[in-house]
């Protein structure tokens, strides 16, 4: 399997297309996804469900950039407490 994004970003428009739903649908979810990481993701998803409405597609690739977000936010706050323990540690010398 290729995972640069333009083979992943087709291979979610051929998926979505197999499922009954326009390539356009397919086109904005993978670029809406943004990573590889997600778009993987969203492939596993498409592979192993019966979407019944463009909606279902949609609310999985929302899910994926909210979960995706999440990670980022707390990454984030994990290295700014960090920065803060080493400021208060440096502080008690």
């Amino acid at each position: 399997m290729a995972d640069n994004p333009e083979d992943l970003k087709q291979q979610i428009i051929g998926l979505v297309e197999e499922k009954g739903f326009p390539g356009e649908l397919g086109a904005l979810a993978a670029d809406s996804l943004g990573s590889e990481h997600a778009m993987l993701r969203m492939i596993g998803w498409l592979r192993n469900s019966q979407p019944r409405r463009a909606e279902d597609i949609a609310d999985e690739m929302l899910a994926i950039c909210e979960d995706r977000d999440n990670w980022r936010r707390k990454k984030e706050s994990e290295f700014y407490q960090q920065k803060y323990n080493r400021y208060l540690w440096d502080m008690k010398k």
